[in-house]
């Protein structure tokens, strides 16, 4: 079975913000509010809308944390799944060349 690539970016509708390593997202849509840990928060720093998620998988959380690949990869898929319910992420088969401009996070 192949399962297909997905491509994330970050909605432009939210508001996010990094305080002490934890990323704050609130959606302007419906008012929900996340805190991510460290390993979503790479996750969403990374979505840029052009980098696939099995490569930010492999090369950004599997060498940080040190994770099982295919363990980091259901974690991550069950992530972006939740998030892009809410408006929060975007997710694509395809490169979202033409993603919105991603909102200031305030460090």
């Amino acid at each position: 079975m192949v399962i297909a690539e997905k491509y994330i970016a970050r909605s432009s509708a939210i508001a996010a913000r990094l305080i002490g390593g934890e990323m704050m997202i609130m959606s302007a849509v419906d008012s929900t509010f996340f805190t991510l840990n460290e390993v979503a928060t790479v996750i969403w720093q990374s979505a840029d809308g052009r980098t696939a998620l099995s490569d930010i998988v492999t090369s950004r959380i599997c060498p940080q944390f040190e994770v099982d690949p295919d363990q980091a990869g259901r974690d991550a898929e069950q992530f972006v799944d939740d998030l892009s319910q809410h408006g929060i992420l975007m997710v694509s088969e395809q490169p979202l060349l033409n993603s919105p401009a991603s909102p200031p996070e305030a460090q």
